[in-house]
């Protein structure tokens, strides 16, 4: 069943000449699902060596210029520049009089909403913010990716419409955010998408220490059944050592961690106490087991030294007082409930969401790009 109801003749936009300022990575795959949708892209612009060759493969045919003259030729003009220099080329388009009155103005910024745009909507300019809730790669697979999209939106009330309809016919699903809460939204998405190709990343680089032949075959089925589970269950889903209240396994991940990879401990240990805390607001770590737990946490924080464990089992085996008896015996903390599956099955995307190509206090007609050569970021611009 489609959520959205159908658009009506005179909420759906008409076919519009459609330009593009900056050829990062989002630009181009959004005036390209327009295309397919009917509108017709004339201009578009771009700075690096990158985002012209994107700009000719994506866009065939269509002239690059500098921005002024992509709001010249455009009725729809897509701003797919970084976040930082958003506001000083609205600004700058606005000053030197190349917005019209009419003309849509579209930014992607999932930062922003359609306040940053209020220079241009004072000459006159229609102000839309559609971010897509994607990863891109700067080839004609985003087009693809777009079907079935989700896009922050925020618009004038009178223009919710027209933004919903050009969402739609990229191929995506209108996710309406208003205007305060568009900095939390972008901050959720990049929460989610962002920080977990730098845990992968790390993943992969652990389990080539560790003398994994295909790290990535190895991860690949259990993230993706832990990103189902997580989607359909939120928190339920948490498995693992900490959430198990396993501290001696923790400290010896520390360990290990502190001499194969010591610029990785940070990370761990700032995941694994927020990982604690929510496994305990939810009743899944026990609290006689979290206090050793958090110690372990606390104390592994110190500093580079900081209880770095002896071999495992030894007098001086830091976790020797965490260690876990024999299943079944009578100090066994997992005998009252069966332990989950092996810990190796437990434990475990400008979106458009890229650097500029320069500086970003570039002037109108020399615009960093959205997106340069990045690679896929979740999502999220």
């Amino acid at each position: 069943m489609n959520p959205h109801p159908p658009i009506e003749a005179q909420d759906r936009p008409a076919r519009l000449t459609v330009g593009v300022v900056g050829a990062g990575r989002v630009g181009p795959a959004l005036a390209a699902s327009l295309q397919l949708a009917g509108h017709r892209p004339v201009a578009v612009s771009g700075v690096s060596d990158s985002s012209v060759r994107r700009a000719a493969e994506m866009l065939p045919d269509v002239p690059l210029v500098t921005p002024a003259e992509v709001l010249a030729r455009a009725d729809l003009v897509l701003l797919t520049v970084p976040d930082d220099a958003l506001a000083d080329l609205v600004s700058g388009l606005a000053e030197t009089g190349a917005v019209r009155p009419g003309q849509l103005l579209v930014h992607t910024s999932g930062r922003f909403g359609t306040a940053v745009l209020d220079p241009a909507t004072r000459a006159g300019a229609l102000p839309l913010a559609l971010h897509p809730a994607m990863t891109f790669t700067g080839t004609s697979v985003d087009v693809q990716r777009l079907a079935g999209c989700s896009f922050g939106v925020t618009a004038p009330e009178e223009l919710r419409m027209a933004a919903e309809a050009l969402v739609i016919e990229m191929g995506g699903e209108p996710e309406w955010i208003a205007e305060s809460a568009r900095p939390l939204y972008h901050a959720a998405l990049a929460i989610g998408a962002n920080h977990l190709v730098t845990l992968v990343a790390q993943s992969l680089e652990l389990l080539r220490e560790a003398g994994v032949q295909a790290p990535d075959r190895m991860l690949g089925p259990l993230l993706g059944a832990a990103l189902d589970n997580a989607l359909r269950s939120g928190d339920a889903a948490l498995t693992g050592p900490v959430a198990r209240g396993d501290a001696g396994t923790v400290a010896a991940h520390v360990a290990e961690l502190r001499r194969h990879s010591p610029q990785s401990v940070a990370g761990y240990l700032a995941m694994a106490r927020t990982t604690a805390d929510r496994a305990l607001a939810h009743g899944l770590l026990k609290p006689e087991l979290a206090e050793d737990l958090l110690d372990v946490l606390a104390d592994a924080g110190d500093g580079p030294t900081a209880r770095t464990a002896p071999a495992p089992g030894s007098p001086g085996d830091g976790s020797a007082a965490h260690a876990e008896p024999a299943p079944g015996s009578p100090g066994d903390a997992t005998a009252p409930h069966p332990a989950p599956g092996p810990d190796t099955a437990e434990d475990g995307p400008d979106t458009a969401e890229d650097g500029p190509d320069t500086a970003p206090d570039a002037s109108p007609d020399d615009v960093p790009d959205d997106n340069p050569d990045r690679g896929p970021e979740g999502g999220t611009r």
